[in-house]
């Protein structure tokens, strides 16, 4: 997709990677919605864009946890710039440890991880369908093809992200739906610097010793590169999908290294 004029809406783009896609697919000239439960943060973004081109890029305040959230911030993108071209469902959330996890820290992982895509994708869908053309991309993590140590939430949901991704492309693809799937490792942002990938500094320790953390922007980079290919996957850590050739070729093994690095990492080796 050559995202010249075309209507892209990115959730979850008030700073680290959803801004620097946001900012990235404005320069390919699209016109952008930036969503974000932090309505003056995105609203400052899209300041910053529209100040290259005038009327090129709106704030929106979302939260794309709840159902009528997505619903609202679908209606707002498709009032200020028409029907939406690409949805990058890039919000999300890094929340939990494990099986002692509240109730509702879970249900906050699966809301924002899982069900904000299928949410987002159930109001998009008959547009799409309707004109034979949609994208749909959605951030799920390196844990997704893999699994992340110190946080069943977030290796559960990364996970389902993966699946559902998956299941749109091979469900909608013969329809003019495309799809792609975000699967960084680790990125120069607020949930990696900050612990905020649950199990704190266990999983931000774990991420930075399995490869190069790279900056939002390179991310983005990668992105439009897989977006304008119109290919599934977006893995802009190289590694990982060695490591996910390990995993696939014996499951056992690469169990038991995994294993190894959890007792590295937590001290009880």
């Amino acid at each position: 997709m050559d995202l010249l004029d075309r209507h892209v809406v990115v959730t979850g783009a008030a700073n680290g990677i959803g801004m620097a896609l946001a900012q990235r697919f404005h320069r390919a000239g699209a016109r952008v919605v930036v969503a974000d439960l932090d309505q003056v943060k995105c609203a400052e973004v899209a300041a910053e864009l529209s100040a290259t081109r005038e009327h090129s890029a709106m704030g929106i305040g979302a939260d794309v946890g709840t159902e009528q959230g997505n619903i609202d911030l679908i209606r707002a993108a498709e009032a200020t710039f028409g029907t939406i071209d690409l949805f990058f469902a890039n919000a999300g959330v890094g929340v939990g440890t494990d099986l002692e996890t509240p109730e509702d820290v879970w249900d906050l992982a699966f809301d924002v991880n899982v069900h904000a895509h299928r949410w987002a994708a159930k109001h998009l869908l008959p547009t799409w369908l309707e004109r034979g053309e949609g994208y749909f991309c959605s951030t799920a993590s390196a844990a997704g093809l893999l699994s992340q140590i110190g946080s069943a939430p977030y290796s559960m949901t990364k996970h389902a992200a993966v699946a559902f991704a998956e299941w749109m492309s091979l469900t909608y693809g013969n329809r003019g739906l495309r799809v792609s799937c975000l699967c960084p490792q680790g990125v120069n942002t607020n949930m990696l610097n900050q612990g905020d990938v649950a199990g704190a500094g266990v999983s931000s320790s774990v991420v930075r010793s399995a490869g190069v953390v790279l900056e939002p922007a390179e991310v983005a980079e990668v992105a439009l590169g897989v977006i304008e290919a119109e290919t599934f996957l977006i893995a802009p850590h190289p590694e990982v999908l060695t490591y996910w050739s390990r995993k696939v070729a014996d499951y056992d093994r690469w169990l038991a290294g995994m294993r190894k690095l959890q007792a590295r990492i937590s001290g009880e080796a």
